[in-house]
């Protein structure tokens, strides 16, 4: 009876490994808010990280993070990097692409508490006096994701905190 129990664990944990396997290798995360600012008003708080304090979920995350900041004051080549507790962990981005008023394109790489090496990137488009911000992320997606977003749905956990992020920019924009 044991042996049979035994294998049928084996069995359903070959098949899980298997099945992380067949899953796509790449994610994507997206979000979209439509805000009643101008694109002008809402592309300065994303493209300086120095005011990301005013509107990102993950700013909040620990209020003791270690936070430094580097390359230019905000644009292509501005840096941030943090350091916090388990929930912020550790990692680095760098602004890689700003075109005024229409995209931020963001190289995110997390240290802490798992590696991982994504885009984040922000499209601005202008909708008469509003409008449509998106902010997704995306990027590899190695065997231990896709094996552990089997039991986690990564798109809504993050897609969580991307819709706080977009909510928290649209009451900082449109006073």
């Amino acid at each position: 009876m044991l042996k049979k129990i035994a294998l049928v664990v084996v069995l359903a944990i070959a098949a899980l490994l298997i099945y992380a396997a067949t899953r796509p290798d790449t994610f994507r995360v997206e979000r979209t808010a439509r805000i009643e600012a101008p694109a002008e008003k809402i592309f300065p708080l994303i493209d300086d990280f120095h005011r990301w304090g005013t509107w990102s979920p993950y700013e909040k995350l620990d209020p003791a993070m270690k936070r430094s900041f580097g390359g230019s004051a905000s644009g292509k080549g501005a840096t941030y990097a943090w350091e916090g507790n388990d929930k912020a962990g550790a990692g680095r981005m760098e602004i890689v692409e700003s075109t005024p008023s229409s995209k931020v394109a963001i190289k995110l790489d997390f240290i802490k508490p798992f590696e991982g090496h994504n885009t984040a990137e922000f499209t601005l488009q202008p909708q008469g006096g509003a409008t449509q911000v998106t902010w997704a992320m995306y990027g590899p997606s190695p065997y231990i994701a896709r094996l552990m977003g089997i039991f986690f749905n990564m798109d809504q956990m993050i897609g969580k905190d991307f819709e706080t992020g977009l909510a928290n920019l649209k009451a900082a924009t449109e006073k």
